[in-house]
């Protein structure tokens, strides 16, 4: 059952997949589909279980910019239409509408447990560079021993040994860890009431102190946002926050891996 008249794709052609709804009646969600000619995104429906897909070219999509914000918005616009989305990995295809319904009729219990959980439930997304300079005045003010080390290097520095220099290095570099931590303690700290959960994912660059995903209910979307606006304005100066969303919960389905290995050409 879909939302158009036809059952099978075109010869050569193939059905991109972007996400599985809860949904029975068939929707159409406007010519948003990937790869560039406006195919029209609908649905594929087993019973509750819904596939939001488009036509496509049977090729290998490459994750080019234009590709990844095409598979994106589409997830965005199930969000804005009220429904939580178990958002499919990049790239995936079926070949005809009869592989998609089989592939929703085999994981179908696991679908439904995971639209369950995640059920009017978001994900936001926060990084955190930091102002290294400024957090190392901060440092130096709060830490005595620096501030002595230093001023005895700069004081004299025909005689500042080379062991000094070292030891003022390795402890402006504890401190500056210690005072990373305390950040970002402080920021999971402030934000853990608003969100059911969160995840801590790997930093970039030497700037980021914290790349993390929240899991909000739609409910305290609001409040969440308030929230996280305020502590960045207390940090302002010293921190730059990053935040996103609200996205499919990407970062707390760990259904997606069974969902790859399912699915494909």
């Amino acid at each position: 059952m879909s939302s158009t008249p036809a059952e099978s794709a075109p010869t050569g052609e193939g059905i991109y997949v972007y996400c599985i709804i809860e949904s029975t009646e068939p929707r159409g969600f406007g010519k948003i589909g990937i790869g560039g000619r406006g195919d029209d995104v609908y649905t594929v429906h087993q019973k509750e279980l819904a596939a939001v897909v488009s036509r496509t070219p049977l090729q290998v999509y490459d994750p080019t910019r234009e590709n990844a914000l095409t598979h994106e918005h589409v997830n965005e616009v199930m969000i804005d239409n009220g429904f939580t989305p178990v958002p499919m990995s990049f790239g995936t295809l079926f070949k005809t509408e009869d592989d998609i319904l089989e592939f929703l009729k085999d994981t179908s219990d696991a679908l439904r447990d995971v639209l369950r959980k995640m059920k009017d439930k978001l994900e936001f997304g926060l990084k955190v560079n930091w102002d290294r300079d400024q957090v190392l005045i901060d440092v130096e003010q709060e830490f005595e021993e620096i501030r002595r080390l230093k001023a005895q290097i700069e004081g004299d520095q025909a005689s500042s040994t080379y062991f000094a220099r070292m030891q003022l290095g390795r402890l402006v570099e504890q401190a500056l860890a210690q005072k990373s931590e305390t950040f970002v303690r402080e920021i999971y700290d402030e934000l853990r009431d608003s969100a059911i959960a969160s995840r801590s994912n790997k930093v970039i660059g030497d700037r980021m102190i914290m790349n993390a995903a929240f899991l909000v209910d739609r409910s305290r979307a609001d409040a969440f946002d308030q929230k996280v606006q305020e502590i960045g304005r207390r940090y302002e100066g010293k921190l730059k926050f990053m935040y996103t969303g609200p996205w499919p919960p990407y970062n707390f389905v760990t259904i997606r891996l069974q969902l790859e290995r399912s699915a494909g050409v």
